[in-house]
């Protein structure tokens, strides 16, 4: 594939979601809205049920790259409530430039990291992708020290600051291989993309 040529896959996403079987017709008609018509570079789908006390609810998550933006729609469902009298879903949508990215993070956790070959070899488990474009940063204070356990003046705080406008983890005890194999399959497109030339 020669650089700049994109396959694609817009058709593949559309199975994706109908196999998924998640209000298929109201994530999909969310998901091709947000698209507008750009090539589909890569995706990623990631369901997710919740148990609210005696309910079980369900949210998707959908990851789109095209040639220009990250796509990142939600979709949950909601028991009635004084607003709606019947369950309804609610889908948002957000589109990122990608020269807004400024962070792609992979967090891989592997099994058997020591051995090298065979039924035990090292296996990715479970991946958490984070993407910051700077619209939420997280301040972690803590008070600051000086290393003197005995010393009781006030030494101000410390902290970090983190963007993390999003995070997605999948393991594959609960979302099978092939879906950690996607997360980190899309994750390098997502790095590929906005690597800045």
């Amino acid at each position: 594939m020669h650089e700049g040529t994109v396959i694609d896959r817009a058709d593949e996403l559309s199975n994706a979601i109908e196999e998924v079987g998640y209000y298929p017709a109201v994530v999909g008609d969310a998901v091709a809205s947000a698209v507008a018509g750009e090539s589909v570079a890569g995706y990623v789908i990631h369901h997710e049920p919740t148990f609210d006390h005696d309910e079980v609810r369900r949210h998707v998550t959908v990851l789109v790259l095209t040639p220009t933006r990250l796509l990142v729609a939600h979709t949950d469902e909601h028991p009635p409530d004084d607003l709606l009298p019947e369950p309804y879903a609610s889908t948002s949508t957000e589109a990122i430039p990608l020269e807004r990215i400024g962070s792609v993070a992979v967090t891989r956790m592997v099994a058997n990291p020591g051995a090298t070959s065979g039924p035990q070899a090292p296996r990715v488990t479970e991946a958490v992708l984070t993407v910051g474009w700077g619209a939420v940063r997280r301040l972690d204070l803590e008070p600051a020290t000086c290393g003197d356990p005995d010393c009781v003046a006030d030494h101000g705080y410390s902290g970090t600051l983190a963007a993390e406008d999003f995070a997605l983890r999948i393991s594959s005890s609960a979302d099978g291989v092939a879906a950690v194999e996607r997360l980190l399959d899309f994750a390098q497109a997502l790095n590929a993309a906005t690597v800045r030339r």
